[in-house]
């Protein structure tokens, strides 16, 4: 017996050598961020911002359907290393982006790797494998433990096919302020999701997700921590869903992915804001992306779109029925390049139902015409696609169309973010950027860096935006929603939101129409829009024969640019109000906007403009604004020398200036 007990103390002091716990800490280049990374046995992380608790110890490992677990086994070795430089970025809300971190990367034994990077502004850090063999990957732990029960911002996923699979979602909802405690257990959160920690808002986000699946998050035991959850392979599929333009997963396998022996996987990450503005221009999503792939991007072609889906193709005062035919899109052409506005989409009715081939146009549209037309008008013409329609011959879709002149897709109706979906997304990137295509994705998951490793990718959906108006109850709160989701979803990247309608509602005449559509909130808060949200390929929702009737709006948002110089946010709290400040050449653009409560704001241009005069060109809330929400006042004024303005706005308000020198 004392034989027995000598030989198993030595193998647990054996086993304990092997996974004894070893601890290290990485700091961010200005040495307030600070990460404790103890590994040996599990792998775990903790945060702080100088002494303040940020994140409690998280799990980091990922479960293998042999059994293995990686983040677990005995540390090879530690390498740091420092990194800083300067990224110019393809399509982006500012000219350069500074790329400056130091890294700890653990090397285990079983030819494993957790690198982890600390920015100014937030810990990142992804798993890679440099093993042999291929694996498969049954689950994946990655924790975010929390000190107390802090309130957070979570939107769930709202289900869209078939209630059976729980990860099928078009990525749109309203957010919940709710305590940690009172996140749901059973339902899906999408991330970027936003926890307040005592005045510090933390932002969970992911980036590089290349054939892997996107990140939810639950909080099963209800506690005060989010845990990511990732949807399984899909095992059966079927054709379905809306007008059978989607695939609808019927059964799930027992594993999230299946990887290659070398593989890296998405980085996860949290952003620390000391103010909410810091969140409404953070870079952490597409620093951490795989750099472009697309050598030439002359051909990329951002800008405004005049959009027909939203009006119901609302043209008036003409002698043709209009609708999916080849004069209405004429009419749409005309109005384009009347307005200097870029490119022109053909939404959905092009191609004929239920056929899924993009090859088959309906007769009453003569594409090749209307093509010409846009061509000799300097108009693009942009089809869009219903996923399975457009997967079944991705190359034989972008040969054709790119040979007529088109110049991108608008693909809609994926509505998931399982790898084989996650796959599909940079396929369809690659091959589109081979047939210098944009895309223009709708219905899809949240961006996650995508759109640096393919430039060409210039909008995601993955947004509550202005489409909800046509059939949401006087409930919904898009007020709320335009503010928070600046600090929020669009942390992720750039939004296809479709801003710029000409009916505006208060809260009280607010009505769901949808052949005759209106926003909520002011005039001038649709005009915001253009400043406060990110999208380089920006619609013009509503009709020409409206933008005619209100010229003066028209005109100015046509001048608006898409892509930026440099990007300030001025002020702003979630869910209250922002206001955003964005340049292109000389000449700033700057907006704000408010919920449903009238406030009145200092804008300090101090912060973003030096010595000289400007010259303001303003639009903001009308005297009545408050009962008439398209009620707007224009003053062309001189920047004081104090280069504040004070505004106010109505509820659901908002302002838009343009200043030069």
């Amino acid at each position: 017996m004392k034989r027995f007990t000598i030989l198993l103390a030595l193998c647990m002091a054996t086993t304990c050598a092997l996974y004894a716990q070893k601890s290290y800490t990485l700091s961010s280049p200005d040495g307030e961020l600070s990460a404790a990374i103890n590994v040996g046995g599990a792998t775990t992380y903790s945060v702080k911002l100088n002494d303040k608790i940020i994140l409690q110890p998280s799990a980091i490992a990922l479960t293998l359907t042999d059994g293995t677990i990686i983040g677990n086994s005995k540390v090879k070795r530690v390498v740091r290393s420092s990194h800083n430089e300067v990224i110019t970025p393809q399509l982006y809300f500012k000219s350069e982006i500074e790329d400056n971190y130091n890294s700890l990367t653990v090397e285990f034994r079983d030819r494993s790797a957790i690198e982890f990077r600390a920015y100014n502004d937030g810990v990142a850090y992804r798993i890679t494998t440099d093993r042999k063999e291929g694996y498969t990957v049954k689950n994946e732990i990655a924790e975010f433990n929390f000190a107390a029960d802090y309130k957070c911002w979570v939107a769930y996923a709202n289900l869209t096919g078939t209630k059976k699979d729980k990860y099928f979602t078009s990525f749109e909802n309203t957010y919940n302020y709710i305590p940690l405690s009172e996140v749901s257990g059973e339902k899906l959160s999408f991330t970027p999701a936003v926890v307040d920690v005592d005045g510090t808002k933390v932002c969970i986000v992911e980036s590089d997700t290349e054939s892997y699946p996107g990140m939810f998050l639950q909080n099963s035991d209800k506690c005060t921590s989010l845990k990511g959850c990732f949807a399984a392979v899909p095992n059966e599929v079927m054709v379905g869903g809306h007008n059978k333009l989607q695939e609808i997963v019927i059964s799930r396998h027992d594993y999230i992915a299946s990887c290659s022996g070398k593989t890296n996987l998405p980085w996860r990450a949290i952003i620390v804001a000391k103010r909410d503005s810091e969140l409404a221009q953070a870079d952490m999503v597409y620093r951490l992306a795989s750099p472009s792939r697309i050598e030439s991007t002359e051909w990329i072609s951002p800008g405004k779109v005049a959009w027909e889906w939203w009006n119901y193709w609302g043209i008036t005062g003409v002698d043709f029925e209009a609708g999916v035919n080849t004069a209405t899109y004429k009419a749409y052409i005309d109005f384009a390049a009347e307005y200097g506005i870029e490119h022109v989409i053909l939404d959905e009715g092009w191609a004929v139902k239920y056929k899924n081939n993009l090859m088959e146009v309906v007769p009453e549209i003569d594409l090749q015409q209307i093509v010409d037309y846009a061509t000799q008008k300097g108009v693009g013409i942009i089809l869009w696609a219903g996923y399975n329609a457009f997967n079944a011959d991705i190359e034989g879709v972008c040969r054709h169309y790119a040979a007529m002149g088109v110049k991108g897709f608008k693909i809609d109706f994926m509505d998931r973010d399982d790898q084989p979906m996650m796959e599909f997304y940079y396929r369809a990137a690659d091959i589109c950027a081979k047939h210098k295509l944009m895309i223009d994705f709708h219905g899809c998951a949240k961006p996650a860096g995508l759109n640096r490793t393919y430039p060409n990718i210039v909008n995601f959906e993955a947004v509550f935006g202005l489409e909800q108006m046509k059939w949401s109850k006087e409930s919904v709160d898009h007020m709320a929603y335009d503010v928070t989701m600046p600090f929020i979803r669009m942390v992720a990247g750039p939004i296809d939101y479709t801003q710029g309608a000409m009916r505006n509602a208060t809260k009280k005449n607010y009505r769901p129409v949808n052949r005759e559509p209106m926003s909520q909130g002011t005039r001038c808060h649709q005009l915001a829009a253009y400043a406060v949200f990110y999208s380089p390929l920006s619609m013009l929702c509503d009709s020409p024969s409206a933008y005619r009737k209100e010229k003066e709006c028209a005109e100015f948002i046509a001048s608006i640019p898409t892509v930026w110089d440099q990007t300030a946010v001025l002020d702003g709290k979630i869910g209250e109000y922002v206001v955003t400040a964005r340049r292109k050449g000389d000449t700033w653009y700057i907006g704000g906007m408010t919920n449903w409560d009238a406030r009145t704001l200092e804008v300090d241009l101090s912060q973003i403009l030096g010595e000289g005069n400007y010259n303001v060109d303003l639009f903001r809330d009308g005297a009545n604004a408050h009962r008439i929400a398209s009620d707007y006042k224009r003053e062309k004024i001189t920047l004081p020398a104090s280069r504040k303005l004070t505004i106010s706005l109505a509820p659901g308000g908002g302002f838009m200036m343009q200043v030069a020198k």
